[in-house]
């Protein structure tokens, strides 16, 4: 309690000084070329709001070897990613970074206009079997459609990139794919059908569910709360930044790999409607919801030994944003 109460003093003193450079240590964090997270930590270093150090890394499987190696002190990843590591003897921590997942889409001509149109097409998945996104919607179909879209529909796992290759070719009348995939879509004519963040709360799980978070080891966090105050402070005044200012996301464009402004504006839209505007007990009751239901559905081929939320995965810092 006394460390939890000594972090949240510290996040707020950090929290209270924007614009200024912070004297805690550099943070290093793993990051993806043209990935989302290197837009925030741009963001950060132009406006000096702390010391950081990126790492550029090659795939998010190469994020999470630098993670676990000591080569980075911060990565972002998927909580369910971390939950499975927790539950198998690992000490990682989780803050969320985003709360957008990914969507459903569909080409203009194609006939699937709601989920209920898609037993018998063509249907893209990003990822595997066991991607969160899939489950998601296979539960939003069956509960409250009637629909087990695995038997029902012609599926096909790939790669983000294969799928929208595929889609454009007319080979696939869905894809259910990554949100900044799906921006990119949507700016180049395709419809959104649904987002996953929209099937969570069909389901009556809740909103602000995170669905990526910087993850740290909680021995680190414990070494460094002023490196790590400081720059959590920094990253929801980065937040703040990209929340208000068009110029800035102008600014950012060489970075998101925008084609022209059109996708521009999707990506810049798609990534404020995800921003966590708040986290606390509402959120994280939401979050062991959503786990349950997919260690439901996907078992222990997703989310090994651990049926709910292990101990000690969410760091303890809350916040609600002004706006």
């Amino acid at each position: 309690m006394l460390a939890r109460r000594r972090f949240s003093a510290l996040l707020l003193a950090a929290a209270s000084r924007p614009n200024i450079a912070v004297a805690a240590p550099s943070i290093r964090v793993g990051v993806l070329r043209f990935g989302t997270v290197s837009w925030e930590i741009d963001v950060i270093r132009q406006h000096g709001l702390a010391a950081v150090a990126p790492q550029e890394l090659a795939a998010q499987q190469a994020a999470q070897i630098a993670l676990q190696a000591g080569q980075v002190d911060a990565i972002v990843v998927d909580w369910m990613w971390v939950a499975r590591q927790r539950a198998t003897g690992a000490d990682w921590s989780f803050v969320p970074f985003s709360n957008a997942v990914g969507a459903l889409i569909a080409p203009e001509a194609s006939p699937v206009r709601k989920v209920a149109d898609l037993p018998g097409k063509r249907l893209g998945i990003a990822g595997s079997p066991l991607d969160k996104s899939w489950l998601i919607l296979r539960a939003y179909a069956k509960e409250r459609l009637g629909i087990d879209l695995d038997a029902a529909t012609e599926r096909s796992f790939a790669a983000p990139s294969l799928l929208a290759e595929q889609m454009k070719l007319g080979r696939l009348d869905a894809v259910l794919t990554f949100w900044p995939f799906a921006a990119r879509a949507e700016a180049a004519g395709a419809r959104r059908v649904m987002a996953v963040e929209e099937a969570v709360a069909e389901l009556g799980i809740g909103t602000g569910v995170p669905y990526l978070g910087y993850t740290f080891s909680t021995a680190w966090a414990q070494r460094n709360p002023e490196t790590l105050a400081s720059f959590l402070a920094a990253s929801r005044q980065a937040r703040g930044i990209l929340a208000r200012s068009d110029d800035e996301w102008r600014r950012l464009r060489p970075l998101t790999n925008a084609t022209d402004d059109g996708e521009l504006v999707k990506l810049r839209d798609w990534y404020r409607a995800g921003m966590p505007r708040q986290w606390g007990t509402d959120e994280r009751d939401a979050a062991s919801k959503l786990y349950a239901l997919l260690a439901r559905i996907g078992g222990p081929a997703l989310v090994g030994p651990a049926a709910t939320v292990p101990p000690g995965i969410f760091w303890p810092v809350e916040w609600r944003d002004a706006s």
